[in-house]
């Protein structure tokens, strides 16, 4: 347009991926942060990943109900770090798979990932914040402080709900 000054902005769309760390004060501050750096939408997806032997018996069911009160109890807590809607959906079993799936069907421009500790997150082991790294999109590793931890022992002891 001829003589017209104007900016088309749009928001930076962010995948987040998190499971058992969703509603933790690390991702949560993480979240803040990057709401506050410009204008951005998130997306939270939960891989529903099966713990136990229940990788081994029921694969494809066993991760799905608690990837649902995950995703429950985290998206109102994520939306007011935000200060904004989160939307959320379960995603496969395989972070990764998941990770890609989000980025295949939506694309986003950048991806959180908060995992568990090092010694007891499997998505560490598999590798995921690196093989996320070489879908060409920057990525932020959120990691469980210890105010995370006191939180997650009883969630990963079973003995909360």
């Amino acid at each position: 347009m001829p003589g017209g000054n104007f900016t088309v902005t749009t928001a930076s769309r962010i995948l987040i991926v998190a499971n058992r760390t969703a509603p933790t004060p690390s991702l949560l501050e993480a979240v803040r942060t990057r709401a506050s750096v410009g204008d951005a939408s998130f997306h939270l997806v939960v891989p529903a990943t099966p713990r136990g032997l229940h990788r081994v018996v029921d694969p494809e069911v066993a991760g799905l109900d608690a990837a649902r009160e995950n995703l429950r109890l985290a998206l109102p807590r994520l939306s007011q770090a935000a200060g904004a809607p989160v939307t959320g959906a379960i995603g496969d079993a395989n972070p990764l798979s998941a990770i890609e799936d989000a980025m295949n069907l939506q694309g986003y421009d950048e991806i959180i990932i908060s995992t568990l500790g090092r010694t007891v997150s499997r998505w560490l082991r598999l590798d995921v914040v690196s093989k996320a790294r070489a879908l060409g999109v920057p990525v932020t590793h959120i990691r469980p402080n210890s105010v995370d931890a006191c939180m997650l022992e009883p969630v990963l002891a079973g003995t909360v709900r």
